[in-house]
């Protein structure tokens, strides 16, 4: 066994990452405070094609050195808009059609491994403390929770996100790319 070099690896290119088709699914950040999370999101996103990351209320957003410092690079290839509230988010995405599924421990949530994946969806995931707001709840459409076995019946935001990307990527862009 060996690692493979960077050129064996064949990234895209900036510019190539733009044109390559994308998990068809957005990443709304409700009020992420920690600046290491934010790049770890964009990070995240670059690695299964994110369609795009909604940053909304106290998300910091690019460019910032900290951010950037975490992402890599991602926050530069991942495409991302900012909302002065996740209200705002939620709204502009209703009016697009897509379905809103929060990412959180409510009365009524699907385990994550239950949940059927669909193109058009936004996944809302709430700040390292709150979690995601109260207000915005009325806006989803439902409620996915990553199955967990320890003590502390929680994940760290960017970590619980990846987990959701990843099974996005895999049902939406995997499954159809290599069936």
């Amino acid at each position: 066994m060996r690692k493979l070099s960077t050129d064996e690896l064949s990234r895209l290119s900036k510019e190539d990452f733009a044109k390559v088709e994308k998990t068809p699914i957005i990443i709304v950040l409700d009020n992420i405070r920690s600046l290491s999370n934010v790049g770890a999101f964009f990070r995240t996103a670059d690695a299964f094609r994110i369609e795009a990351l909604y940053l909304c209320g106290i998300t910091a957003c690019p460019p910032h050195r900290e951010i950037h410092k975490t992402a890599l690079g991602a926050d530069e290839t991942v495409t991302w808009k900012y909302f002065a509230t996740t209200e705002a988010a939620c709204q502009a995405l209703k009016t697009e059609n897509y379905r809103i599924i929060a990412v959180e421990q409510v009365e009524g949530s699907v385990s994550l491994q239950d949940y059927q994946f669909d193109p058009h969806t936004a996944f809302l995931l709430g700040n390292e403390v709150e979690g995601v707001g109260e207000e915005v709840l009325p806006y989803c459409d439902g409620a996915v929770e990553v199955p967990q076995g320890g003590t502390k019946h929680s994940l760290n935001v960017s970590v619980c996100a990846g987990i959701v990307m990843w099974k996005a990527f895999e049902k939406l862009f995997l499954s159809r790319k290599f069936a």
